[in-house]
Parts: C-alpha cells; structure tokens; sequence
C-alpha cells in the first residue's frame, strides 16, 4: 500500500506542475547536499530523468542525469532509490557514473568514471541515459537546489550508516 501511494504521489508532482517536475527537483536537492554533483559556477543546472519500476522488483528507482553541457553530450548519471519513510520521502543515492556519448560505443554511451556492479549496472545506465535523452530536459537554479524541503530525507551510499544497504542494492539480483 505504501509503494502504491508513493508512486501516485510522485507521478501527481511529476504531471501536475508545469516546469520542472518536484520529483526531480527533490533528487537534485538530495544530490547537491550530498555532495554528489559536480562544482560548478554556473547559476544553474541542467537535468533529465527517468522512473523506474521494473528493474528491481518492489522498488522504484529514479535515474538523473545532471548535464554539463548545453549540447547534452556529457555529464553524471545517478541511481536514486525512493521510499518512504514516517510520511516523508527518502532518496537514497545509491550510483553514480561519469559518461559521454559516444556514436562509437555499442551502446551509444561511454562510461569516463564507471559506475560500480559491472556489466548489468553499465548497461542499465546506459539504457537509462537513452530514455532520458529522449524526454525534455530541465533546469534547476542553484538556489532551488539548496532549499531545504522538510518532506524530503537524502541518503547515499557515502553515508557511514548507508553503507550496508547501499551493497545490499548492489548485489541483489533484478529481474
């Protein structure tokens, strides 16, 4: 029930906004305070997404990537897994990877930091990458980033305590 209800929340403030869709805006908020993006000068930033039901059963998993040019050839892409937690939500950042695309490579994307969990990782990221590059891309103020949103708790695998989940991510089986 709760699954059913977090994901009807985050589809209603991903459709019912015009703009950048609060689910995205929430993980970018998570991102930076993890200190998970790269610096930068720039007064914003640039981000796709994509939601992901499928490849971890009973999970949702939301996919960002954070763009470093304006032409959407390169930038991070991140593994964000949602749940909810005493009302409020969890992103928990639990990958991340460096890439370029690349017309050479088979799979049209090329990992310049891979991510960690190998083949099936790599190929997931970059199918996700695909699918993102295919929907509108957003941006997002670094002051919008900063804001704190009282609904929202951010983990990630470089937190101490995380570090038990984060490989129990990493070495389960998806489908």
């Amino acid at each position: 029930m709760l699954r059913i209800l977090l994901l009807i929340s985050l589809s209603a403030n991903a459709h019912s906004q015009k703009g950048t869709p609060m689910v995205l805006i929430r993980a970018a908020h998570c991102l930076a305070e993890k200190n998970q993006l790269p610096s930068s000068n720039a007064t914003k930033l640039s981000f796709g997404y994509f939601l992901d039901e499928k490849s971890y059963p009973g999970e949702i998993v939301l996919y960002v990537v954070n763009y470093s040019s304006p032409i959407r050839t390169n930038g991070s892409v991140f593994t964000i897994f949602l749940t909810e937690d005493r009302g409020g939500q969890v992103f928990n950042v639990q990958n991340n990877a460096s890439f370029v695309l690349s017309k050479d490579d088979l799979e049209g994307v090329s990992f310049v930091n891979p991510p960690l969990g190998g083949t099936w990782t790599q190929e997931h990221l970059a199918s996700a990458i695909k699918r993102i590059e295919k929907q509108p891309r957003f941006s997002i103020t670094v002051n919008k980033l900063l804001a704190a949103d009282s609904s929202v708790r951010c983990a990630s695998y470089t937190d101490p305590q995380q570090r038990v989940v984060q490989s129990n991510h990493h070495n389960r089986k998806p489908c």
